[in-house]
């Protein structure tokens, strides 16, 4: 299995916690939020992972070398932002095999990346992606469902056409939100007009996924993005035996 990591954000809502250091490297439960991540990829038996680094990417490229407990470390370097999409798309120029995992360098994401790449595989879809059931998707925007696919992609603070027919009241809409992992097909239908620079989430994957063959992996996991100070804070508890 091969993994690509995108670890090139600014980390602008973290910006009084990182003192020099980018957001994928903040310290979580005494080390790097990356390495834990790093960690579980290497457990999992990936044996090949791609860093695609931009801001302060010296820090991280420093700190893992060129491989780490054995396994191959390789890093994509933006020498201009090129957000998710960009990011994505050049490095999975690098991918040897026939797919490749594609992880937010700022979430964690608890699930078997063996069982969803099986998934992936006997799909034979061209992006597979993992949804996360959370208490709350009004802070992330959630997804509509119908068998088994991705309909409709939802906005934050909105709630589904089946939480709104159930009635559900108050301010929290539990369901399931894009979990910001991805096995994605090294001949992943790339639409013909794309910018350098783009977003995968907008750009991409809330227009495309509706239309192209992609399989859905559910995951009851713990679900952590540490890209605001009171996530980062629930980090340092909950990921402390990672």
């Amino acid at each position: 299995m091969e993994a690509i990591i995108l670890a090139g954000g600014f980390g602008t809502r973290l910006r009084s916690r990182l003192e020099g250091i980018p957001k994928p490297m903040a310290q979580v439960a005494g080390r790097p939020f990356l390495e834990i991540l790093v960690d579980k990829l290497v457990d999992s038996g990936f044996r090949r992972i791609i860093l695609s680094v931009g801001h302060l990417a010296q820090v991280i490229s420093h700190h893992f070398g060129s491989e780490w407990r054995g396994v191959p470390i390789e890093y994509v370097v933006e020498v201009e932002p090129l957000g998710t999409g960009g990011a994505i798309r050049s490095s999975m120029e690098r991918i040897k095999g026939l797919s490749a995992f594609v992880l937010n360098g700022d979430t964690w994401l608890d699930l078997d990346y063996s069982a969803m790449r099986d998934l992936h595989q006997r799909s034979q879809a061209s992006i597979t992606i993992a949804l996360s059931r959370v208490p709350d998707t009004s802070r992330y925007g959630g997804v509509e469902l119908r068998d088994q696919r991705v309909v409709r992609f939802i906005e934050k603070g909105q709630a589904s056409t089946e939480q709104s027919s159930a009635a559900i009241s108050g301010p929290t809409f539990p369901g399931w939100i894009n979990g910001g992992v991805y096995v994605l097909a090294t001949d992943f239908p790339w639409p013909a007009d794309l910018p350098a620079r783009f977003s995968f989430e907008t750009a991409v994957l809330h227009p495309l996924l509706p239309l192209v063959n992609h399989a859905v992996y559910f995951s009851s996991g713990k679900f952590i993005d540490i890209g605001v100070p009171e996530d980062l804070d629930r980090a340092q508890s909950e990921l402390q035996q990672r």
